[in-house]
C-alpha cells in the first residue's frame, strides 16, 4: 500500500518539529485518538511577538519609573502586566474544554485537494471564539463557538500520490483575546483519506471480449443455443429444417440458433504492457471513471484480483479504491523492472 504524508508550513516546518526527538516526545505526550479534550496536558502556550515586545515595554518603563520615581509610570506599568498576566488565562481558557473529534476524509485523486473534516464541541456554557486550525498554516480555517455548541470544519490537504493518505498532525490554535499570547495543540487524530491514481487517458477503450451464458444473444448465426423458427428460405441447409414441425404444418420452418456473447466489459492490467506501474493504474482509472458514467457494465483485473462487472457508484468506489491501494509484487532478482 502506497502511504503518503502531507507537510506542513511556517510552525509545522520548523527544525524543531521535525526532529525525531521531539515527535517522541509528542507521541508519548499526545498520543494518537480519535477525539481530544483540550486542558492544561496539552495546550501549550507562549507570548507571540507583540506579547515580547509588549513585555519588553513594561521593563522599559518598570525602569524609568524607578530612575524618576515616578508613580504615574509605576501605576501605568503595573495595569499593563496585570492586562499582560490575565490574558495569559484568557488565552489559555479560549482552548481549554474544547473537544476536538475526527470526522471524516473524503477520497480525491492525486493530485487534487483531499477534503477532511473535523468536529469542535463545547463544554457547558463555556465559548470558544477565534479558533483557528489545519495542517497548512497557509490554509487554517477558522470556528467560533459562541452561540453554537458544535461545529464543522472542512480542511483540505493536497495529494500527491496515490495511496492512504495520513495527513498528519493538526494544529489547533488561538491568539485571543488581544494577541499577545498564543495557545496551540498538536493532535494526531488519527485520519486518513484514500488518493485515487491520478486518471490519464491513454489510446481507445481497451475491451476484453470473451463468452457468456450471461451474455446478450447478438450473433443470430452461431450454433450453441436454440433461438427460433423462420421461414424456409432457398439455400438454406436442410439439416436446419424444421421437419417435426412440417410434418404438422405442411410448412417449411428453418430452424435457427444463437450464440451468447458477453458485452460486459473488462479493464485488464495487460492492456498496457509497455507502461510502468503507475501509468497504467492512470489509464485504468481513466476508463473507470469514463465507464461509471455509461449504463455498461464493467470489471476490472489486475494481478492477483478480479472484480467481477456491474455498475453502480459503489461498484466504481470499489474499483477506484483497489487501484489505490494496488502493491505491485516485488520484480524477481535479475527480471525486469
Amino acid at each position: 500500500m502506497v502511504r503518503s504524508k502531507a507537510s506542513g508550513s511556517g510552525a509545522l516546518d520548523s527544525r524543531l518539529w521535525r526532529s525525531a526527538r521531539f515527535q517522541r516526545w509528542l507521541n508519548r505526550r499526545l498520543p494518537p485518538a480519535d477525539a481530544v479534550v483540550l486542558n492544561q496536558g496539552n495546550i501549550f502556550i507562549l507570548p507571540t511577538r507583540q506579547g515580547v515586545s509588549f513585555l519588553v515595554l513594561l521593563l522599559l518603563m518598570l525602569m524609568a519609573a524607578i530612575n524618576y520615581q515616578n508613580s504615574l509610570i509605576f501605576a501605568l506599568a503595573f495595569l499593563l502586566l496585570s492586562l499582560f498576566m490575565v490574558s495569559i488565562l484568557h488565552t489559555f481558557g479560549n482552548l481549554s474544554g474544547l473537544t476536538v473529534k475526527a470526522g471524516t476524509g473524503q477520497p480525491a485523486f492525486a493530485g487534487e485537494d483531499a477534503a477532511f473534516s473535523v468536529h469542535l464541541s463545547r463544554q457547558g456554557e463555556r465559548s470558544h471564539e477565534a479558533i483557528v486550525l489545519g495542517w497548512d498554516t497557509e490554509r487554517l480555517a477558522g470556528a467560533d463557538l459562541i452561540e453554537d455548541e458544535q461545529a464543522l470544519v472542512r480542511l483540505y490537504v493536497q495529494s500527491r500520490q496515490r495511496g492512504q493518505l495520513n495527513p498528519g498532525r493538526i494544529l489547533i490554535q488561538t491568539h485571543y483575546p488581544v494577541g499577545l499570547f498564543r495557545a496551540w495543540s498538536w493532535l494526531d487524530l488519527e485520519m486518513s483519506a484514500i488518493i485515487y491514481p491520478r486518471p490519464v487517458k491513454g489510446g481507445e477503450l481497451p475491451v476484453a471480449a470473451g463468452t457468456s451464458p450471461d451474455g446478450q444473444l447478438l450473433q443470430r448465426q452461431g450454433a450453441d443455443d436454440f433461438y427460433g423458427l423462420r421461414e424456409y428460405q432457398p439455400g438454406d441447409p436442410l439439416q436446419h429444417i424444421a421437419w417435426k414441425s412440417y410434418a404438422r404444418t405442411d410448412e417449411l420452418l428453418i430452424k435457427e440458433f444463437a450464440t451468447s456473447v458477453d458485452q460486459r466489459l473488462w479493464l485488464e492490467w495487460d492492456h498496457y504492457p509497455h507502461l510502468d506501474c503507475e501509468n497504467r493504474l492512470s489509464r485504468l482509472c481513466y476508463w473507470v471513471v469514463r465507464l461509471a458514467s455509461t449504463d455498461d457494465e464493467y470489471g476490472l483485473r489486475l494481478p492477483g484480483l478480479e472484480i467481477s462487472p456491474a455498475k453502480g457508484p459503489q461498484h466504481q468506489a470499489r474499483l477506484l479504491r483497489e487501484l489505490a491501494l494496488f502493491e505491485p509484487a516485488p520484480a524477481a532478482s535479475g527480471g525486469p523492472v
